[in-house]
């Protein structure tokens, strides 16, 4: 019973605090002696509640005791269990967090667990998940841009001289929407040219370019802070977009675009391993 009291006591100062003195969650709990974390859970109780300061006339600490901490429900109940993939991708949302989503699990599941649960539960769940999770993409967000490692050979018709060329691949994150072209180098003429006709036919730019580390557009790679190339840099103040280099050495950054260049090695190179006729930027070259 003093527990409940002392606890009482510093529920109705928190509450005093928040709305006459308008006292941040810190500086309530060095008043009252807790934590911040456990004047949050106060507080929450109490808006859940409809419990302001001052309390209505004639309300009783064990009335206001009753409203804050409500019986566990029997437990034969079955309460439904979060979605726990939806709850992951939805934080990864502008915005979202694990409140908003708890507050809306509730609406739907008035009987379902207490926040409290909800984020324990979750962290439980996302300690579970590989370190290689599947990455999820917002569509328009990410263009991913890189050479393959293959070569195009290119025969001259007159003089039967073979010449290399590199084939650029993009790719959409979200929709896996693939560009494809030769060019004859990876210098930086054709590495801009190539982004050029890539947003010419995407009809559109995306958020961010993310690129390997290749030197015409990054000329030196950082994790925290990569120098991009002047001529680089001014092709995304152009369009509008930024530039974030894939870390060095880290080939899961740039995902899409490794799968992009494998479908381009297999659907275009390994057809045309037997011809001498190849489509170079947009034309027929013998």
């Amino acid at each position: 019973m003093a527990n409940n009291r002392l606890s009482m006591r510093k529920i109705t100062e928190a509450l005093r605090l928040l709305h006459e003195c308008s006292r941040s969650h810190r500086e309530i709990a060095t008043a009252i002696g807790t934590s911040p974390t456990t004047v949050g859970n106060y507080l929450r109780r109490a808006q859940q509640a409809g419990i302001t300061h001052p309390f209505p006339e004639g309300v009783t600490d064990d009335e206001i005791n009753a409203r804050l901490f409500p019986p566990l429900p029997p437990p034969d109940i079955i309460r439904s269990e979060p979605d726990w993939a939806w709850v992951h991708r939805e934080l990864r949302k502008k915005s979202v967090t694990l409140d908003l989503l708890w507050q809306e699990y509730k609406a739907d599941h008035p009987d379902g667990f207490r926040y409290s649960w909800f984020c324990k539960q979750y962290r439980s769940w996302v300690g579970k998940l590989s370190v290689t999770m599947r990455q999820t993409h917002t569509p328009g967000e990410k263009l991913f841009v890189d050479y393959a490692g293959q070569t195009i050979p290119i025969i001259d018709g007159l003089s039967g001289e073979i010449r290399q060329a590199q084939l650029f691949v993009a790719v959409l994150g979200a929709s896996n929407y693939t560009y494809v072209e030769a060019t004859w180098t990876q210098t930086m003429p054709d590495w801009i040219g190539s982004h050029v006709r890539t947003v010419e036919f995407l009809r559109g730019v995306p958020e961010l370019v993310v690129p390997d580390n290749l030197k015409s557009g990054v000329n030196h790679p950082s994790y925290y802070d990569p120098e991009i190339n002047p001529t680089y840099r001014d092709l995304a103040a152009h369009y509008g977009v930024a530039i974030l280099p894939a870390r060095v050495r880290k080939p899961r950054d740039k995902a899409k675009v490794e799968c992009g260049v494998l479908v381009a090695e297999r659907w275009i190179l390994a057809r045309l391993r037997c011809q001498f006729h190849v489509q170079f930027a947009g034309k027929w070259i013998a």
